[in-house]
Protein backbone atom coordinates (compact mmCIF):
# COMPACT_ATOMS: atom_id res chain seq x y z
CA UNK A 1 0.00 0.00 0.00
CA UNK A 2 1.25 3.78 -0.07
CA UNK A 3 2.95 5.16 2.07
CA UNK A 4 5.29 7.43 3.26
CA UNK A 5 7.64 8.57 6.28
CA UNK A 6 9.12 11.50 6.73
CA UNK A 7 11.92 12.22 8.82
CA UNK A 8 14.57 14.64 10.16
CA UNK A 9 13.01 17.11 11.72
CA UNK A 10 14.94 18.64 15.42
CA UNK A 11 14.94 21.64 17.00
CA UNK A 12 17.43 24.29 15.00
CA UNK A 13 18.60 28.11 16.02
CA UNK A 14 17.47 30.75 13.85
CA UNK A 15 19.30 30.43 10.66
CA UNK A 16 19.97 27.41 10.77
CA UNK A 17 19.56 24.69 8.32
CA UNK A 18 17.97 21.36 8.24
CA UNK A 19 17.11 18.96 5.60
CA UNK A 20 14.47 16.44 5.79
CA UNK A 21 13.76 13.24 4.17
CA UNK A 22 10.63 11.52 2.77
CA UNK A 23 10.71 7.28 2.11
CA UNK A 24 7.96 6.55 -0.18
CA UNK A 25 7.01 3.16 -1.31
CA UNK A 26 3.92 1.23 -2.70
CA UNK A 27 3.76 3.24 -6.01
CA UNK A 28 5.38 3.84 -8.61
CA UNK A 29 7.39 6.71 -7.53
CA UNK A 30 9.20 8.30 -10.79
CA UNK A 31 6.04 8.59 -12.01
CA UNK A 32 4.35 11.25 -9.71
CA UNK A 33 4.95 14.93 -8.26
CA UNK A 34 5.70 14.29 -4.47
CA UNK A 35 5.51 17.86 -2.30
CA UNK A 36 6.22 19.26 1.16
CA UNK A 37 3.40 20.64 2.84
CA UNK A 38 3.91 22.11 6.57
CA UNK A 39 1.26 22.65 9.31
CA UNK A 40 2.26 25.21 12.02
CA UNK A 41 0.11 25.36 15.57
CA UNK A 42 -3.23 26.69 14.99
CA UNK A 43 -2.39 27.51 11.18
CA UNK A 44 -4.08 25.47 8.23
CA UNK A 45 -1.87 23.13 6.32
CA UNK A 46 -0.29 24.74 3.66
CA UNK A 47 2.27 23.58 0.69
CA UNK A 48 5.51 24.48 0.65
CA UNK A 49 7.28 23.25 -2.44
CA UNK A 50 6.66 20.50 -5.01
CA UNK A 51 8.97 18.22 -7.54
CA UNK A 52 7.04 17.14 -10.45
CA UNK A 53 8.01 13.82 -12.48
CA UNK A 54 10.08 15.84 -14.46
CA UNK A 55 12.31 17.49 -12.33
CA UNK A 56 10.74 20.82 -11.98
CA UNK A 57 9.80 22.56 -9.28
CA UNK A 58 7.46 25.48 -7.14
CA UNK A 59 7.93 26.63 -4.02
CA UNK A 60 5.72 29.08 -1.63
CA UNK A 61 6.88 32.58 -1.47
CA UNK A 62 7.67 32.73 2.13
CA UNK A 63 10.69 29.98 1.60
CA UNK A 64 11.47 30.98 -2.13
CA UNK A 65 15.26 30.91 -2.03
CA UNK A 66 15.87 29.36 1.23
CA UNK A 67 14.48 25.72 0.71
CA UNK A 68 15.45 22.98 -1.85
CA UNK A 69 13.17 20.34 -2.82
CA UNK A 70 14.62 17.35 -4.57
CA UNK A 71 14.32 13.55 -5.11
CA UNK A 72 15.99 10.14 -6.01
CA UNK A 73 14.16 8.28 -8.26
CA UNK A 74 16.07 4.64 -7.67
CA UNK A 75 16.00 4.91 -3.60
CA UNK A 76 12.37 6.61 -3.46
CA UNK A 77 13.03 9.41 -2.01
CA UNK A 78 12.76 13.07 -2.00
CA UNK A 79 14.61 16.09 0.46
CA UNK A 80 13.52 19.61 1.65
CA UNK A 81 17.19 21.23 2.44
CA UNK A 82 15.83 24.20 4.35
CA UNK A 83 18.37 26.96 4.75
CA UNK A 84 18.02 30.58 7.18
CA UNK A 85 15.69 28.97 9.28
CA UNK A 86 13.30 31.60 10.76
CA UNK A 87 10.82 30.80 14.00
CA UNK A 88 8.00 31.05 11.54
CA UNK A 89 9.19 27.81 9.94
CA UNK A 90 8.30 25.87 13.08
CA UNK A 91 5.74 23.49 12.23
CA UNK A 92 4.91 19.42 11.51
CA UNK A 93 6.26 19.22 7.53
CA UNK A 94 4.51 16.78 5.60
CA UNK A 95 5.44 15.08 2.46
CA UNK A 96 2.69 13.73 0.02
CA UNK A 97 2.40 12.50 -3.64
CA UNK A 98 0.84 14.02 -5.83
CA UNK A 99 -3.15 13.09 -6.53
CA UNK A 100 -3.08 10.52 -3.45
CA UNK A 101 -5.05 11.55 -0.33
CA UNK A 102 -2.83 9.62 2.10
CA UNK A 103 -0.65 11.72 4.62
CA UNK A 104 2.40 10.43 6.85
CA UNK A 105 3.12 11.17 10.49
CA UNK A 106 4.95 13.94 9.42
CA UNK A 107 7.77 15.75 11.51
CA UNK A 108 8.42 18.47 13.52
CA UNK A 109 10.79 21.19 12.71
CA UNK A 110 11.30 23.82 15.55
CA UNK A 111 12.96 27.12 14.90
CA UNK A 112 13.87 28.94 18.32
CA UNK A 113 16.56 29.74 20.34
Amino acid sequence: QVRVVESGGGLVQPGGSLTLACAASGFTFSRYGMSWFRQAPGKERELVAVIFSTGGTNYADSVKGRFTISRDNAKKMVYLQMNSLKPEDTAVYYCKANGMNYWGKGTLVTVSS
